[in-house]
């Protein structure tokens, strides 16, 4: 924060860093508590639903909503209620004192008496082009959100670790075939995982194999992979891709500020969103590594506002 000068920075009683259904209901219920959030929403605005067509499984939408229209009235009911959306990334952020300073866009200065972290985890992906062009369709890392979609059809699920053989186990109840590819020769999942995802008739393991590109034109129908040892290049012909080799919590700007796990994840007190520094609340996939469904980050949103709207309460 060298060179930044906070003398005449712009005051808040509570600023929320991010958006997606975490940060957004926490503004909306900031927002009915007359606290005013600003809300800074990062470089993805509604976070990770952005990039998901339909959404099949949030409370209250029978028929279903397409990701970026549901993130649209999230945002169109906090602002209602006066939460203060604003495009900008904090890029840094300083809780060593109160009230804590934060920079925006790596220039901007803003302070505040509490702040929501709700920057989301980002899935890991392989890197192809077409892998990100084809995202939500076809293409996805979260089977709980859209194996559905995906009945009696042949999926594919890449990794080899516990996220993945949860994946393919999933995807079995919808998909007539699910190939599990992985790299090596042998999964690192736990023993009781892989003695599930190998036992299942289902399932299908392509050993020391690597995805090179996805195919399709709107929508995914097939993958070409290459085993590593022989070179040998084929098509697999399926029809979802499920990319489940991790998540990465998007916590990296506060550094050793708060209290994190091994993974990166915001630790919070039990059953609260309180993180190991006093006004500072967490709330999403930055601190959940477990469910990291909509209907659950949106939950822990509303835990993050009403207590930070407690704690404020008790600094009078």
């Amino acid at each position: 924060m060298e060179g930044i000068d906070f003398a005449g920075a712009e005051y808040h009683k509570v600023v929320i860093i991010g958006t997606g259904p975490a940060g957004l209901t926490a503004a909306l219920y900031a927002a009915r508590a007359n606290l005013a959030p600003a809300v800074f929403q990062g470089p993805e605005p509604g976070g990770q639903l952005i990039t998901t067509t339909d959404v099949e499984n949030y409370p209250g939408f029978p028929d279903g909503i397409m990701g970026p229209q549901m993130m649209e009235q999230f945002e169109q009911q906090a602002a209602r209620f006066g939460a203060d959306l604003r495009y900008g990334t904090v890029t840094s952020a300083d809780f060593s004192e109160r009230p804590f300073r934060l920079v925006v866009d790596e220039e901007t200065p803003v302070v505040a008496e509490a702040v929501v972290v709700s920057t989301g985890a980002s899935a890991q992906y392989i890197g192809l082009e077409n892998e990100r062009r084809l995202l939500g369709h076809g293409v996805s890392a979260c089977a709980t959100c859209d194996g559905a979609f995906f009945r009696d059809q042949e999926v594919a699920v890449v990794g080899g670790g516990d996220t993945a053989m949860e994946e393919a186990l999933f995807l079995t109840r919808f998909a007539s075939r699910v190939y599990v590819i992985h790299r090596r020769d042998a999964f690192r999942a736990s023993q009781i995982m892989q003695d599930r995802v190998l036992s299942h008739e289902k399932v299908e393991v392509i050993w020391n194999t690597t995805v090179t590109d996805v195919l399709g034109d709107k929508e995914v129908d097939g993958l070409v992979i290459e085993n590593v040892e022989t070179g040998d290049v084929r098509t697999l012909p399926v029809q979802g891709f499920f990319v489940a080799i991790g998540h990465k919590p998007n916590t990296e700007i506060f550094g050793e500020q708060l209290k994190k796990n091994e993974m990166g994840y915001i630790i919070t007190k039990p059953d609260s969103t309180y993180t190991s520094v006093e006004g500072v609340f967490a709330c999403g996939d930055a601190q959940d590594h477990v469910y990291r469904q909509a209907v659950t980050a949106a939950g822990t949103g509303c835990m993050a506002a009403i207590d930070a709207e407690r704690w404020l309460v008790g600094q009078e």
